[in-house]
């Protein structure tokens, strides 16, 4: 039995944020349904890279049903509302104050269903003056100040994933976990509020209380680290460049004596603690960079790694899809089976169980009956 079978949980949603959050709850065992509108989630559209399935979907849907609904007509709202009533958990991501137009507000379905954990996904939150702003996970990565932290020194950049949303997603599974340990307590659900810009705001707080108590906001250094050094790439005599990251002063004399060759270095007044080796970077720089560039990547690797200095390749997608470490699952799609990246996280002795990524409407027939209006009469009476 998965951890949370037994648990049903409907997620009227798109796009990306609902989706991780719910798909992890699918992972996990619970059943999830997942409502689309009657063209079916703009994910699915995304791109058709998958064998003509979109990338996005297949990664965060697995293990649902689908089922469309077009909650203008009453029937569909009707049952949208008896599924609810069966959920444990309910999750949107629809604009603020969408759902409480359609009857779907949290407010209301607390009311109606108290042990209902309810979730609501959005971009700037329920209240505020953002509020209703339009919000995508571009335009968060530069709202929250992320961009102005990200790329190299001549121009702020994106992150090239979807952070903010996977931030919301995995903010929102916390919280809604938390909500159902704890109403194991209380026998009570919650409201659960959840925004793209606050879930990175929270990941933005380092830089922030750099800022706010420092007086220094971290400047833009491209594969450098803003403050440490030496933190960064160095291309070596194949081309290929090797990440590196001196974190105390026994590392960085360990670095000049079996790395570099200059163990005198390491006590250099311009070098000799990590404030100062930021300080004087350049300098610094340009007299590591010879000596990576003199050898092959995996060579200085291997002196690297008896030196005990932290290390990473910089892979380049080909190098993720032959990456040695890859842990991989086989998930089915309406095209085929197809493999991807495991999740992060593993249990000893246990094997889990991936069920398929749905096809748009899937379930709408078997769902119809099962909380169709006939069906509710049935168990009433």
């Amino acid at each position: 039995m998965q951890d949370l079978e037994g648990l049903t949980v409907v997620a009227l949603e798109q796009a990306v944020a609902a989706p991780y959050a719910s798909g992890r709850l699918a992972d996990a065992g619970a059943r999830v349904i997942k409502v689309e509108r009657p063209e079916g989630d703009f994910a699915r559209g995304y791109d058709a890279l998958v064998r003509g399935e979109s990338a996005y979907f297949v990664w965060l849907n697995r293990g649902k049903e689908s089922i469309r609904l077009d909650l203008r007509d009453p029937a569909d709202n009707a049952l949208l509302a008896r599924m609810i009533a069966a959920a444990d958990v309910f999750i949107q991501n629809l604009a603020p104050g969408a759902a409480a137009r359609l009857g779907f507000g949290a407010e209301a379905l607390a009311a109606r269903h108290p042990r209902l954990i309810c979730c609501s996904i959005s971009g700037y939150g329920e209240e505020g003056p953002y509020r209703d702003q339009k919000a995508y996970d571009l335009l968060i990565q530069a709202e929250s100040g992320l961009c102005a932290i990200t790329g190299p020194e001549e121009t702020p950049s994106r992150v090239g994933v979807s952070v903010c949303d996977i931030a919301a997603g995995m903010t929102a599974f916390q919280a809604i976990l938390q909500g159902l340990y704890a109403r194991e307590r209380t026998g009570r659900g919650r409201i659960i509020d959840v925004s793209l810009f606050h879930s990175m705001a929270d990941w933005m707080n380092v830089p922030y209380l750099q800022a706010r108590y420092g007086g220094s906001p971290p400047r833009r250094v491209g594969l450098r680290h803003p403050t440490i050094a030496p933190y960064g790439a160095y291309a070596c005599a194949d081309g290929k460049a090797v990440l590196i990251s001196v974190q105390n002063e026994r590392e960085w004399a360990r670095l000049c004596a079996e790395v570099l060759g200059q163990p005198a270095l390491a006590a250099d007044p311009r070098f000799a603690s990590n404030p100062l080796r930021v300080a004087n970077r350049p300098a610094l720089e340009a007299l590591l960079a010879p000596v990576f560039a003199a050898a092959p990547r995996e060579a200085m690797i291997a002196r690297l790694a008896a030196a005990g200095i932290a290390f990473g390749r910089l892979s380049d997608l080909d190098d993720l899809l032959a990456h040695p470490q890859n842990r991989l699952i086989a998930v089915r799609t309406g095209a085929g089976e197809i493999e991807m990246l495991a999740p992060g996280a593993t249990v000893r002795g246990e094997t889990p169980r991936y069920r398929p990524v749905p096809t748009l409407g899937q379930d709408d027939a078997r769902l119809r009956a099962e909380f169709g209006a006939a069906a509710a009469t049935r168990q009433r009476a």
